[in-house]
Formats: C-alpha cells, sequence, structure tokens
C-alpha cells in the first residue's frame, strides 16, 4: 500500500489570525487618539436663534478652566490684545467668533470683548465679537 508523506490537517490554525485581529487592533486604538488632539473641551450655551456667520477671522476659546485660546494656542490673559491683533492686524472689520463654556463667568467673555475694543480703538477698525452657541432642541 502506498502512503502519502503530506497529510492534510484538518485542525485549523489560527495563530495568524490571532495576529491579524492584533494588528487591527493597535492600528485603530491609535488612529482612534490622533483624531482631535488639539481640540478645546467646551459646552457652548443654547440659543435658538440659528444664524451663522460665514466668515470668522479668529477664533478664541474660553474653556472651563478659564483658559484662553487663540487659534487653540494658549494664550495667557495679558498676551490676549497682542495675539489677537496679530491675526486680524491685515483684516478690514474682522470678526472674532468666542467659544465660551457656559459655566464661564461673564467677566471672561467681556476679557475678550474689551481686548477687541482696545483694537479698534488703536487702529480705527470696526472689528467684532460673535459668541457661539449651540441650537436648542
Amino acid at each position: 500500500m502506498i502512503e502519502t508523506r503530506n497529510k492534510i490537517d484538518p485542525n485549523f490554525n489560527t495563530a495568524s489570525m490571532s495576529d491579524l485581529v492584533f494588528l487591527l487592533l493597535i492600528f485603530f486604538m491609535l488612529t482612534s487618539t490622533l483624531i482631535s488632539p488639539n481640540a478645546i473641551k467646551i459646552l457652548l450655551p443654547k440659543s435658538s436663534s440659528g444664524q451663522t456667520m460665514a466668515k470668522q477671522n479668529v477664533t478664541v476659546s474660553i474653556d472651563t478652566n478659564y483658559q484662553y485660546f487663540v487659534e487653540n494656542q494658549p494664550t495667557p490673559e495679558a498676551e490676549l490684545q497682542t495675539t489677537i491683533t496679530n491675526y486680524i492686524s491685515n483684516i478690514k472689520d474682522g470678526t472674532v467668533k468666542l467659544h465660551a463654556d457656559k459655566t464661564v463667568p461673564v467677566q471672561y467673555v467681556v476679557t475678550v470683548i474689551d481686548a477687541v475694543n482696545k483694537i479698534n480703538a488703536s487702529t480705527g477698525q470696526k472689528h467684532k465679537v460673535i459668541l457661539a452657541t449651540e441650537a436648542k432642541e
């Protein structure tokens, strides 16, 4: 009787499958952490007027720790006016979009408005500040 040397093993080898699943898991974990690394966590106040602005020249954010961010860059309060000026100095009648968390006291919002008003007084421009809100459901 002639026997074959290569016998077919009916068992399934799961080693390569587990390697593939592990690599996919690592890939998705890494890509999910890279989605928005510079996002500032802010809960915007709600508003029933659904107006949108066509163009905002600079975005200022105030988070729950009362820290200022100009275009997602941390900015001390003392440098707020200078930093905003750098963004809107060459723009006539620019718009500053203000993202303030709904828990932030009004004084921090007024500080940003004062900074823009001082820029307007020194340059003779008419830059304006708009407050970003979420739509009411």
